[in-house]
């Protein structure tokens, strides 16, 4: 459905050493739905924000990375089980990921109410609106509409800074990385993850290369529509001095998408 999150059935925990590189730390992740992310760097919030997201950081209240995504993806299942189903908080998350690298802190809001707005504008345009209203309410539908309508038309930033892909990985995700920027992790069971980190910098620089290239020797029409709106997306989404990740569950169920 609409929902931000897929909804596996079961939930798997994982740490993730840092060993090899210092930008990895504790993850936890759902398996068949992988997740794009930026991590902003403190300085590029607000004043107001800024000390919103740094005693966020410091309490002890907060989501720990290790329950976060499940904490999020509990929270999304429940409003898409009430009844009626509702399709996005009336309020923005105050939550969010956080990373810490060289003693700096890095946010990565979860905007969930924006999430959400997008997620079920693309529901609906994928179905017959007779079909929607099947899922949802014609007054919740119309709810969401009008408030997603609202916020873009007060110009506010529309882009949200997390994306995700169900069942399937795009391969421009991984130009953006390169092998020595990635965490294997094994649990006890059958069970693997994987998780990439770099520099929004060096990522962007990673894939204007390979479109260049591409475009070079292979033509315009080698370089996806996917990859062009991954760029744009970064450019229009990360500070330069952002964190990029790219986090994904059981890699035995995810398969790899050209499109």
């Amino acid at each position: 459905m609409w929902c931000a999150h897929g909804t596996p059935p079961r939930l798997v925990v994982l740490t993730v050493s840092a060993r090899r590189n210092d930008l990895c730390h504790d993850a936890i992740v759902l398996p068949y739905t992988a997740y794009l992310r930026v991590y902003q760097p403190i300085t590029a919030f607000s004043p107001r924000d800024r000390r919103y997201w740094e005693g966020y950081a410091e309490s002890p209240d907060r989501p720990k990375r290790v329950n976060a995504l499940a904490a999020e993806h509990t929270e999304s299942l429940g409003r898409t089980i009430a009844t009626p189903p509702v399709v996005a908080p009336s309020d923005e998350s105050g939550d969010a990921y956080l990373r810490r690298v060289n003693d700096r802190l890095y946010v990565c809001p979860w905007q969930t109410r924006l999430r959400s707005w997008r997620a079920f504008g693309e529901f609906t345009e994928s179905m017959p609106r007779s079909m929607v209203e099947a899922f949802v309410p014609a007054r919740e539908a119309d709810r969401a509409e009008t408030g997603y309508r609202q916020w873009r038309d007060s110009g506010a930033l529309a882009e949200p800074g997390i994306l995700s892909s169900n069942w399937t990985i795009p391969i421009p995700w991984f130009v953006a990385f390169e092998p020595q920027e990635r965490c294997l992790v094994l649990s006890a069971g059958p069970t693997r993850t994987l998780l990439y980190l770099t520099r929004t910098a060096l990522a962007r620089r990673r894939l204007d290369h390979t479109a260049a290239v591409l475009r070079e020797r292979v033509g315009e029409h080698a370089v996806s529509s996917s990859a062009e709106a991954l760029t744009e997306w970064l450019a229009t989404t990360a500070h330069p001095e952002s964190l990029l990740e790219l986090d994904y569950g059981d890699c035995r169920t995810c398969s790899v998408t050209s499109t």
